[in-house]
């Protein structure tokens, strides 16, 4: 029998993040490792009266593409994703890893070659969501490898994933809808000022948010999800920033970064592991040198780092920063084939200020 968190956790995704609808193409987008999950999303786009497009990929599939793939290749772009990117009404991702760093023994100039390739891909999607003709959503299901890099077994990880969805509520879909009040109320508070101040142990970092949205992220692209965020002012940042929790990027694991900025740009960087790959990321190209994205966590049920950014950017007590491109809807115009996120802990010592102003202080909001 199917798990019902995994039931409910198909009904969020398809019923509360993506509201497919009637006549609708949704993709849904898997790994076998994730066919219950894929399974369960199937039959709720069918039972919401849409037109689902499952596209799966086998176990090791990465790995052997950018181990045999020729330079033509890595820049071919498949028609079923310039459509999909174009014309689908819904995009329904799944990860499933069953090797977090299967990549970790390619050459980071491939990784990033395929990304400059697909490029106006991402920027397509971006520009389609943010005019509201295309819905999608990023959501994990639980393996091994996730819980061994969180450092649980499979069931603890289960337990603790599900719980960080609400998928273990009576009501996933008004539970969702109650917990997106917070969010709403805190990117309310924080719209319409001048600049943000960051301090916390080895770091120091302003940025300017003037005439930039901020987007209160309450289950509609990530899953879990619990965040505000916007684009900065692309040449308003200044000063340092230390990133507390290590992440798993490309398959490979960077930690201790430390970045200084001049003027929106990184103009120094180091970390304690992954730095070559970390200085890869930032010369992709020239945005990837500037920040797209400031992100503000407030999911209070994710409590520790999992070395998966999708759960760790949204923990309640810290913020995140990412390289690369902006989500335009925030007003961010930087424009780079990465988005790469780090994740800066602010429980221990860390303060927010907005234009001098109090909002968080040791990770808990004083607004």
């Amino acid at each position: 029998m199917i798990d019902p968190r995994v039931a409910n956790l198909a009904r969020i995704l398809v019923g509360y993040s993506t509201k497919v609808g009637e006549g609708e193409t949704c993709i849904i987008e898997g790994s076998t490792a994730a066919e219950p999950l894929v399974a369960a999303v199937y039959e709720d786009v069918l039972r919401a009266g849409a037109n689902p497009v499952v596209a799966l990929s086998f176990e090791g599939q990465s790995v052997t593409y950018y181990r045999e793939a020729t330079d033509a290749q890595l820049e071919w772009v498949s028609p079923l994703s310039e459509w999909a990117a174009a014309e689908a009404d819904c995009r329904i991702a799944i990860g499933a890893d069953t090797n977090t760093r299967q990549l970790s023994g390619v050459a980071p100039e491939r990784q990033t070659k395929r990304q400059a390739a697909t490029r106006h891909l991402m920027q397509k999607t971006m520009e389609r969501a943010a005019e509201g003709s295309h819905r999608w959503v990023y959501t994990l299901y639980p393996t091994n490898a996730y819980a061994s890099d969180a450092e649980m077994s499979l069931r603890e990880f289960e337990d603790f994933y599900f719980h960080a969805c609400l998928a273990d509520d009576g009501d996933p879909l008004g539970a969702w809808k109650r917990a997106s009040d917070e969010c709403h109320r805190l990117a309310e508070w924080i719209e319409g000022h001048e600049e943000v101040r960051i301090t916390a142990p080895g770091t120091d970092l302003r940025l300017g948010i003037a005439g930039r949205r901020f987007i209160p992220c309450d289950g509609e692209h990530n899953m879990p999800d619990g965040e505000f965020f916007t684009g900065p002012v692309e040449d308003s940042v200044e000063g340092e920033v230390s990133f507390h929790l290590p992440a798993v990027i490309g398959g490979r694991e960077i930690a201790g970064v430390r970045l200084r900025f001049e003027a929106g740009k990184v103009i120094d960087a180091g970390a304690e592991r992954g730095e070559e790959f970390l200085i890869e990321l930032l010369d992709t190209d020239e945005g990837a040198r500037r920040l797209g994205e400031l992100g503000i966590g407030t999911n209070y049920g994710i409590d520790r780092g999992t070395r998966d950014v999708l759960l760790d950017e949204k923990i309640g007590g810290t913020v995140h920063l990412a390289l690369g491109a902006s989500y335009p809807e925030s007003g961010g115009a930087n424009e780079s084939a990465v988005h790469t996120d780090m994740v800066c802990d602010l429980r221990r010592g860390g303060r927010l200020e907005v234009d001098g102003e109090l909002l968080q202080e040791d990770g808990k909001f004083a607004v």
